[in-house]
């Protein structure tokens, strides 16, 4: 689903990743982080000062730098900060912040409702999936704080050229323009989106679509942006916040039926370090609301398109929004 970078932070995450085998297993490492911040706009007074605090995350490029986010902000705020981002899968990081062996990451709403508490239908309303995410979690000892804009879902996107060709803005407009001109719609998409319900065959059933199968090729998620952007298909399988969107100048559908889940990220919190330590909400409230598609955008291409070290990336953001400052 999302790509991992080259540098010496992937090579902290590749050994995060090792970590955590399976649910209850403990995490043995980590990183401590070394900074050199003091408070912007977030840590006045250094509300975390004392702390021991450990940061989780999941090991691709968006999670690593939401990881780093979180860290440098605590760092910020006074506290001591060992970095355990970089986990494979989603359960490994989840289950280190549910036991306590970490103290928070940043996760997805969607993900959340859906994975992990086994709900079959997505919540269409953000705030409401969030708010029913955060009460059932509360059993979990997982406090959610405020979610965040970034919305990392799935889209279908197109370049220029299809789209001055085409002129659609919507999912609506695609799937009529597969009814009034069959040859024209044309997806590239990954296997498991061709087959699962909240994939292409609901996207198709929600929307009235008819993509005939030999319109539809499947392949690996790199290459569908490269083939999107080349024009060989009409329109792609992409996220909402992958930095290739910007990078590659492709024009995003919007999901004008709310058929694809919200995957809204926002902190996810163990609630006994929240309860020692309720300074952690104040510092992270105001940079999550920062947090938009086109924030996240930006700082994935950094990484993905760039090569740049996501740690740094993370820094270099805070800085530049002025919520911590050079030490």
């Amino acid at each position: 689903m999302r790509t991992t970078v080259r540098g010496r932070r992937l090579r902290l995450a590749l050994a995060g990743a090792m970590l955590v085998a399976a649910p209850g297993c403990g995490l043995t490492s980590g990183s401590p982080m070394v900074d050199d911040v003091r408070p912007g706009s977030i840590g006045q007074g250094e509300p975390l000062k004392g702390a021991q605090l450990t940061v989780t995350s999941k090991e691709f490029t968006e999670q690593l730098i939401l990881g780093a986010i979180m860290g440098i902000a605590w760092e910020a705020a006074g506290a001591e900060v060992l970095d355990r981002t970089g986990i494979q899968g989603s359960i490994g990081a989840r289950e280190a912040v549910r036991s306590g062996e970490a103290d928070g990451m940043y996760e997805y709403t969607g993900t959340a409702w859906i994975t992990y508490l086994g709900n079959s239908e997505p919540i269409p309303d953000g705030a409401k999936q969030w708010a029913a995410v955060r009460t059932a979690d509360a059993a979990n000892g997982l406090t959610w704080l405020p979610a965040a804009p970034l919305n990392n879902t799935y889209a279908l996107a197109m370049n220029q050229a299809n789209f001055e060709k085409y002129g659609t803005r919507t999912l609506s407009e695609v799937a009529a323009l597969s009814r009034s001109d069959p040859g024209a719609v044309t997806l590239c998409v990954e296997g498991e989106f061709a087959n699962r319900a909240d994939g292409l065959p609901g996207l198709q059933k929600a929307y009235g679509m008819r993509v005939p199968v030999a319109n539809i090729t499947q392949m690996d998620t790199g290459i569908i942006y490269t083939q999107t952007a080349k024009g060989a298909c009409t329109y792609g399988e992409v996220f909402t916040t992958d930095g290739r969107i910007k990078s590659m100048n492709l024009v995003v559908m919007r999901d004008d039926r709310k058929f694809f889940p919200i995957y809204n990220a926002a902190p996810e919190i163990n609630t006994k370090a929240l309860e020692k330590w309720p300074a952690i909400a104040d510092v992270l409230d105001p940079i999550t609301a920062k947090l938009t598609d086109a924030v996240a955008q930006t700082l994935n291409a950094r990484v993905d398109v760039n090569g740049d070290d996501p740690h740094d990336v993370a820094l270099d953001w805070l800085k530049a929004e002025g919520f911590v400052k050079e030490g």
